[in-house]
């Protein structure tokens, strides 16, 4: 079971400024919530690599190059990083999928739902990876994932090969980059020798303003 912040996904449904929905709609979602609790297979899969900042704007991950200012203004400092990669896995892919061929508002609660899922399963990966880095004298900067901003989703294939996704849990990449289970999510976190509690994440970071699910 994934404990997740029910506020997200309704924001992923569009209600926004403390709205809320009627009393319909929060009984499909707690239906919704708990069919998708009994599908959710939650997998992840994580390593440390070098990094290196050879040019600005431009960083060396592992055995690639990623051109990004994004990225490299969060990076800023880091000499290493965590790769990661999480998935809910392929059960609610199956979900979504007949629920869209048979009702299309509960595919679109379980879309909301699931993106919650992953968001909050990720955030519980973050805190073992940030436990794990504490240990050693370094400390994390937040996850960042291809798409957002300037660093480009081409690199989604770099992280699954580096971290072998399709073998270790079941994660694949298209030939348009995107994941397979959909509700996956791959992320680069920068370890540094200093905290640094004043930075951007997520949505304050992307520079798309017209994104309909920015916060």
């Amino acid at each position: 079971m994934i404990a997740f912040d029910r506020s997200e996904a309704l924001r992923y449904l569009g209600y926004r400024n403390h709205v809320q929905p009627d009393e319909a709609v929060q009984q499909s979602l707690d239906r919704c919530t708990e069919e998708l609790q009994n599908v959710v297979a939650p997998k992840s899969v994580f390593q440390a690599f070098p990094l290196e900042h050879p040019v600005e704007g431009t960083l060396k991950l592992a055995d690639i190059f990623v051109h990004s200012k994004n990225l490299s203004r969060t990076l800023k400092g880091c000499t290493s990083v965590y790769l990661m990669a999480a998935t809910l896995g392929i059960g609610v892919d199956r979900l979504i999928s007949r629920a869209s061929a048979v009702r299309m508002s509960d595919a679109v609660i379980y879309q909301a739902i699931a993106a919650a899922m992953i968001e909050a399963y990720c955030d519980e990966i973050n805190d073992t990876l940030r436990q794990e880095a504490e240990r050693v004298g370094l400390y994390c900067r937040p996850r960042f994932s291809p798409g957002y901003g300037d660093f480009q989703i081409e690199h989604q294939r770099d992280f699954s090969r580096l971290l072998d996704t399709p073998k270790k849990i079941g994660l694949t990449v298209t030939e348009s980059c995107l994941l397979v289970p959909i509700k996956s999510v791959t992320a680069v976190i920068g370890l540094s020798n200093s905290p640094q509690p004043c930075h951007r994440k997520g949505c304050e970071e992307c520079e798309k303003t017209d994104c309909a699910f920015r916060r």
